[in-house]
């Protein structure tokens, strides 16, 4: 029987969602100290693929019906898709999807659009028509970003206030969250007003959720001592299964599979215990044979263009710097003098691409050192080299 999800499925069933009893169960009881009006911002950071927003649609089945729960996924905005995003973007995403999730609870929001019309936007005169020596304005309306902001911001506690009858608190479930590394120059000032807004709010929850080790430099933006949420927010990271773990987990929902011992020591380590890549694997293993690590060796090399798929898409996007000095982390980790000689350049124009890669959560920092953070990408480099004997650099 093989009952697990492909590692894209965002909807588990209850089976499929494997042994994070003990997170589901501190996280909501940390959420539903909202309904006193004691509301806590909490922090999900883990490497990609462990299951954080899994998490946060479990979170948002399972607490819907005493709670409005409103979920923005930064990547949805068209902006991001087109590397632009904006301040303005964000509370837009904020404002839909709140006004949405309203709707589908049977809440009446047309009040809420009607003062969003009134209160946010500026009339704006386009140009002027002349009509028998009479000017007549030709008008529109525009938005103005610093209404819009305090409007939107303030709407979770004024829907609580509303319909408190009906609900015992709002929650904002922000998943993606790294991807606000985006705004550059305006994260810190976007991120502080997060927070004074956040705070000023009894009946509203904030979970925020992203792709990120516990050595991101946008956690201690946001958590640490001189973060914009330092000593108000509660980091919770979502960690990978250990080999017990992902042993019985594929004992119990992909009992077809057969493994050896030394087989399923070689599946452990070639998954890091991270459930998209378990899932992945999994699904594509031969059923009824028994699976020596000899074998597990051999598909996992089949299988590495399709495990490492997202990342795979991410090189082909790289510059060409930003590819070698990946490829020169791949036997060990390096300092950033040793990048630079290994790539026969100086070690300062080698600061926008090391910025770039850890951004794009392909290389981390740890103790002085720079090292390839996902290992499938790490992998599937070695394989290909060995295979190829070059690298998949795009040309100069």
């Amino acid at each position: 029987m093989m009952d697990i999800a492909w590692g894209s499925d965002e909807e588990l069933t209850d089976k499929q969602f494997y042994n994070r009893i003990s997170d589901i169960e501190f996280i909501s009881g940390l959420l539903d100290s909202t309904r006193y009006g004691s509301s806590p911002t909490i922090l999900l950071t883990g490497v990609r693929g462990v299951g954080k927003t899994v998490l946060m649609k479990k979170l948002k089945k399972d607490l819907g019906k005493d709670y409005l729960i409103c979920y923005v996924n930064l990547t949805s905005s068209n902006t991001y898709q087109m590397g632009k995003l904006q301040r303005m973007d964000i509370i837009k995403i904020i404002y839909n999807e709140l006004i949405n999730s309203a709707e589908e609870k049977g809440l009446n929001t047309l009040n809420q659009k009607l003062k969003k019309i009134i209160r946010t936007q500026n009339i704006k005169i386009d140009k002027l028509l002349n009509f028998e020596g009479i000017p007549i304005p030709i008008t529109s309306l525009e938005e103005d970003y610093p209404k819009l902001s305090e409007f939107v911001m303030n709407l979770p506690q004024k829907l609580y206030e509303e319909y408190s009858d009906e609900i015992k608190g709002v929650f904002i479930f922000f998943d993606e969250f790294q991807n606000i590394k985006d705004l550059d120059d305006e994260m810190d000032a976007f991120l502080w007003y997060l927070r004074s807004k956040v705070q000023s709010q009894k009946n509203v929850a904030y979970l925020f959720s992203g792709s990120m080790s516990l050595k991101d430099k946008l956690i201690e933006d946001i958590a640490g001592k001189e973060g914009a949420f330092g000593g108000r927010i509660l980091t919770i990271e979502i960690k990978p299964f250990n080999y017990v773990t992902t042993k019985n987990y594929l004992e119990n929902n992909a009992s077809d599979l057969q493994f050896t011992k030394d087989g399923i020591k070689r599946f452990y380590n070639c998954t890091k215990g991270v459930p998209f890549y378990i899932n992945i694997f999994a699904k594509l293993l031969p059923v009824n044979e028994k699976m020596n690590e000899e074998k597990i060796i051999k598909y996992f090399k089949k299988s590495l263009p399709i495990l490492g798929t997202h990342l795979i898409n991410q090189w082909g996007k790289l510059t060409y710097q930003e590819q070698r000095i990946i490829t020169s982390l791949i036997d060990e980790p390096l300092k950033r003098v040793d990048i630079a000689k290994s790539l026969n350049v100086t070690s300062g124009s080698i600061s926008h691409s090391l910025n770039s890669l850890q951004n794009k959560i392909l290389i981390e920092l740890n103790n002085g050192k720079y090292e390839i953070t996902d290992s499938i990408l790490k992998y599937w480099l070695k394989n290909y080299y060995k295979e190829r004997k070059v690298y998949p650099y795009r040309s100069m």
